[in-house]
């Protein structure tokens, strides 16, 4: 009787667990439907640790460890090499929106990445020697430079954009100016219909003039952002034009012309210069490879007869 017993408490439990689960699956989910309704007009809330996680690797990982890079290297950092970063940054363009200290973080991370590298490769090879201290200076030395010769690259091909749009944007400004448009709209129009470097520069000099800078002062300082002689040469035709009480169509027609000239020299330069560069080329790579093409066949019979 005492083991029947105890069977039959058994099967009344696991009944009554079944009912119960059976039950709690039968009853109608309020909380999920309103839910899902909520869903439909505004997105569920993301906890803190969701949207951290949402974040690019670069900016949950990259840039505070290039922070903290920048500010160890900042500490050693002259302020004279200080304002030169913060020079070249401006010339440029600010690329990424880049300031000193992320220039900084970024040349830190550099370093760090290449002395890691060297020293991974050498316990790989498991080699330990003046080379091998060598090689990892070597490349301590060219994660320092890299920065700035990416960046020296990038100032280099702005100020080539630079020269290189500025003849078109003259032609359009005397266009405009020309038309009965003033300077300032004809600027406005300018950029508003172009986008490139030049048309940046000229958004800048806008909104410096909105903000209360002089017409002189904020084409100063234009000429001063890009270090480009053409454009440092427009500045100059503007400013005194302005001082002189010149017209500044008749300035832009000369500066337009001139510029135009200044482009066709470079190009017949450029032009001239092409032959001394193929030369090179032509004698190291493509001669040989011809040489061996057309005199190929003959050396065997050359080699039969002499032998």
């Amino acid at each position: 009787m005492g083991s029947g017993l105890i069977s039959l408490l058994a099967t009344a439990t696991a009944a009554a667990g079944v009912f119960l689960v059976v039950l709690s699956r039968a009853q109608p989910r309020t909380v999920d439907a309103v839910r899902s309704r909520l869903t439909q007009y505004a997105p569920a809330p993301r906890n803190l640790r969701e949207m951290e996680l949402d974040r690019p690797f670069s900016e949950r990982v990259m840039k505070p460890l290039a922070a903290s890079l920048a500010s160890a290297v900042g500490r050693f950092t002259p302020a004279r090499s200080y304002d030169e970063i913060r020079k070249k940054l401006v010339l440029a363009g600010n690329p990424n929106g880049m300031v000193p200290s992320d220039f900084l973080g970024m040349q830190g991370l550099s370093i760090l990445v290449m002395g890691l590298f060297g020293l991974g490769l050498f316990v790989l090879l498991r080699q330990a020697s003046s080379k091998a201290i060598l090689v990892v200076g070597f490349l301590l030395v060219l994660g320092f430079l890299y920065p700035r010769m990416w960046l020296g690259r990038k100032v280099k091909t702005r100020q080539r954009l630079l020269k290189e749009q500025l003849p078109d944007s003259l032609d359009l400004l005397t266009i405009m100016v020309e038309a009965g448009l003033g300077f300032d709209a004809a600027l406005a129009r300018l950029v508003e219909k172009a986008q490139n470097e030049l048309s940046q520069e000229f958004a800048q000099v806008l909104s410096e003039i909105r903000l209360g800078t002089s017409r002189r002062e904020a084409l100063r300082q234009l000429g001063g952002r890009t270090n480009v002689e053409d454009v440092s040469t427009f500045v100059t035709s503007l400013v005194q034009a302005d001082q002189l009480g010149v017209s500044i169509s008749r300035v832009l027609r000369v500066q337009s012309a001139q510029m135009r000239i200044k482009r066709r020299q470079r190009a017949e330069e450029a032009a001239h210069k092409a032959p001394i560069k193929m030369l090179f080329p032509l004698a190291f790579l493509i001669f040989p490879a011809m040489f061996i093409i057309i005199l190929g066949p003959a050396v065997p019979g050359i080699l039969h007869g002499l032998g």
